[in-house]
């Protein structure tokens, strides 16, 4: 029987919630030129667009390469949830999916990560690297918003 797991961390940052939400919802594809030794290249699909919020993400140096997709959003609330279809990851995991919610707050923000997934077999471990990589990257964003306002 499959066993979803889940995998939590949060954060506080100093910049507007609201503008680090729309770089994760709308303008993922300038994590490159924000954290370009995290995020090295992002790529819209074969036969998609921006718009249709389905990439492909090479990551630390060319090292690993993940295909993403923006599952669902919930603008209001600020929550955003990535499905990775295919990559490296999924050497490891039958299913991955990265839910972020963004609250505001009066001085910056408050992010909550949720990794939730099914280890393809018994030698895979906790993805806490992947955790770890994702808040390298949210503070990376928040150092951009802040020196960019």
């Amino acid at each position: 029987m499959a066993q979803i797991l889940k995998l939590e961390g949060k954060t506080d940052l100093k910049c507007s919630g609201e503008k680090f939400y729309e770089i994760f919802r709308k303008k993922a594809n300038k994590l490159p030129e924000i954290c370009p030794t995290l995020v090295t290249k992002i790529e819209v699909r074969k036969g998609g667009d921006w718009e249709s919020k389905e990439w492909t993400m090479v990551v630390v140096a060319g090292k690993s390469e993940v295909n993403v997709k923006d599952e669902s959003g919930d603008d209001g609330k600020k929550i955003i949830t990535y499905g990775v279809k295919d990559g490296e990851i999924k050497k490891n995991y039958k299913s991955f999916k990265i839910t972020m919610e963004v609250t505001t707050k009066d001085q910056g923000c408050s992010v909550t990560l949720t990794i939730d997934y099914e280890k393809a077999n018994l030698e895979a471990l906790t993805p806490t690297v992947y955790l770890d990589f994702y808040i390298n990257v949210m503070l990376a964003v928040e150092t951009h918003l802040l020196a960019n306002p």
